[in-house]
């Protein structure tokens, strides 16, 4: 018997399925076409198997057409995992061909999924990024005393320049979004707009936090965390370059390691990074420790796998000028440019 592959699926079933497959990420869950899709106008479609009345499978994907990269579709962008949930071994590949059918109908070059395990076998797949993932101690003792003394003495000084951490919902935004909006522009990368980590909030609910470091009344550091099950997320974190004999971030990250002990969690992810790169090194002297990620393709009107990272060689000249925009105009602009990037 053929499986079914529907797009009609209702917020309900969808969001049963995804609470109780073990894979399930937070971003696998529905409230999240309000984030790609309102916020940027890309089409969500939301394929799901189904076996009778019950769901056997999903895939959330979205279909992006971009200036900078032509038309494709993503599962899923602007984060750092997706991908197909499936009950059996016949189901990611379904649900594969009918992203692929439907990209194709809608002269789309490729599909794109990130996955964590491979889902694929058969299928074209890139394993340059990692996620960067910690078990937690107990109790925040056991995990100050689990840290090198490099580690601690910077935390120690952050702490003697009068830095001060705090934790809360939208309500930091502004704080947070002036230390992210200056920290992208130093990087040479558009920013995304407020409205986008307003929807992530709204989509996220209670388990999303801000967290901003203060420096005299300024915030210095900024991050947002996701919590989904017993593991805490943070996929977007800044510090500002002129606090940085401070350690703002050092001070940030021991908060909310703090904060998710406190909270009961027990895996830290501190996001996906490229082996070798600064934020890598940045994330492994926490302990945490690098898991593969595979992203894998469906290849449709083009014979190599792509590679849409804004850091590739031919973006070189356009991330130097970047970094020379004030921000206030870089602030205007980024939010037009990074949509069509996933």
């Amino acid at each position: 018997m053929a499986l079914q592959i529907t797009i009609e699926t209702s917020r309900g079933d969808w969001d049963a399925y995804v609470a109780a497959h073990p894979a399930a990420t937070v971003y696998h869950e529905w409230n999240w076409r309000d984030v790609f899709g309102p916020v940027f106008g890309h089409e969500p479609i939301y394929l799901a198997v189904r076996d009778g009345a019950r769901v056997t499978g999903v895939l959330p994907l979205v279909a992006f057409r971009s200036r900078l990269f032509g038309h494709f579709c993503c599962s899923l962008p602007f984060v750092n995992y997706g991908g197909v949930l499936a009950d059996g071994p016949e189901v990611a590949p379904a649900l594969m061909a009918e992203a692929a059918r439907l990209a194709r109908a809608r002269g789309a070059s490729h599909v794109e999924l990130r996955h964590v395990a491979r889902q694929l076998p058969d299928a074209p797949v890139r394993q340059h990024k990692v996620t960067m993932l910690l078990a937690l101690s107990e109790s925040v003792d056991a995990q100050w005393t689990a840290l090198d003394n490099k580690v601690r003495n910077q935390i120690r000084k952050a702490e003697k320049s009068g830095l001060t951490a705090q934790s809360g919902g939208v309500e930091l935004l502004d704080a947070f979004y002036k230390v992210f909006s200056v920290n992208m522009r130093d990087l040479g990368t558009p920013v995304y707009p407020p409205r986008f980590f307003a929807a992530v909030l709204r989509a996220c609910g209670s388990r999303a936090a801000l967290h901003v470091v203060n420096h005299e009344g300024q915030p210095v550091a900024a991050s947002l965390t996701v919590e989904h099950r017993n593991r805490v997320e943070v996929p977007w974190a800044s510090a500002l370059r002129e606090a940085r004999q401070l350690n703002p971030n050092m001070l940030l990250y021991w908060h909310m390691l703090k904060e998710v002990i406190g909270q009961g969690g027990r895996v830290f992810d501190f996001g996906r990074s490229t082996p070798g790169e600064g934020t890598f090194h940045f994330k492994k002297q926490w302990k945490a420790e690098p898991v593969p990620l595979h992203w894998e393709y469906a290849l449709i009107t083009r014979a190599a796998l792509p590679d849409q990272s804004p850091g590739s060689g031919k973006f070189g000249m356009a991330i130097e000028l970047w970094k020379k925009l004030p921000v206030a105009v870089a602030n205007r602009i980024g939010p037009l440019v990074i949509g069509n990037i996933p």
